[in-house]
């Protein structure tokens, strides 16, 4: 319910419960792998991949995060703490791993009809660093990204227009080599894909994935936009796409041509 007068708060929903199984063994969350690195008051320090979402939602004008994790990653609660950088935080428990759709929910009672929500996946690092800034906040949109195997994603079709007409979710042959990597929208847009999420598992068609529910929720006459702006792309859940966003990160940094707080190298 919103009150006349309120404020809306940008939030940053982390949805981290998942086990990574692609990369283990690991002894400590996959979110929490080292990427990279990053300067502390002149000390250089191994940077978590979940810092690269982290930094663009904040970036992007969240003020408050919340994680969404499983019972067996308080280490991810020990890392973050009540606060990264100006942004404060807050974590949400998913007891079972009933997919995406089910741990993003999970953040619901937090979040009013007025809010704005970015979302992301903390094992995913991307560019441009400020692709939040490019989604529009009044409308569900999706930021997009081209790659080389889109069947490995959600690829999404979209119109001249930019509305996203279609998601095809881990297809083998999809027409589109666009994916999405980040979201915002509102927060009574979350709100009501929370509600058609419930509805479609009354009636035996419960969403794992974001994209299933996204195509039901454009087939009851919504719009979604697709913003084609992501210049880079990579899902650090297995040991290749571990290399490859360390050869991202040193070319996006490692001439000196980006944030100088961080320096990105393997010891």
């Amino acid at each position: 319910m919103t009150r006349a007068g309120e404020q809306s708060v940008v939030w940053g929903i982390v949805p981290a419960a998942g086990i990574g199984s692609r990369i283990q063994p690991l002894a400590f969350s996959k979110e929490l792998l080292p990427v990279g690195t990053r300067l502390e008051r002149g000390i250089e320090r191994p940077r978590a991949v979940s810092e690269y979402l982290v930094e663009r939602m904040i970036g992007g004008g969240a003020e408050r995060l919340c994680f969404v994790i499983s019972t067996g990653k308080s280490d991810i609660l020990e890392y973050y703490g009540a606060n990264y950088g100006p942004a404060s935080a807050c974590y949400v428990v998913q007891p079972r791993p009933e997919g995406l759709c089910d741990a993003l929910f999970r953040a619901l009672p937090l979040i009013r009809d007025q809010d704005v929500l970015l979302l992301g996946l903390p094992d995913t690092v991307w560019f441009p660093s400020n692709g939040f800034d490019l989604l529009p906040k009044g409308v569900l949109s999706l930021l997009l990204f081209s790659v080389e195997n889109p069947e490995l994603f959600d690829s999404v079709e979209i119109d001249v227009h930019g509305d996203v007409q279609r998601i095809r979710v881990k297809e083998a042959g999809a027409p589109s080599e666009w994916i999405w990597g980040a979201f915002k929208m509102p927060g009574h847009v979350f709100r009501e894909l929370y509600r058609l999420w419930r509805e479609r598992a009354v009636i035996g068609q419960r969403d794992e994935y974001l994209g299933t529910l996204i195509n039901a929720y454009i087939a009851n006459g919504n719009r979604v936009l697709g913003v084609q702006a992501g210049r880079a792309y990579v899902d650090v859940g297995t040991m290749g796409g571990y290399r490859r966003a360390i050869q991202l990160l040193e070319r996006e940094y490692g001439a000196g041509n980006a944030d100088q707080t961080i320096r990105v190298g393997v010891q």
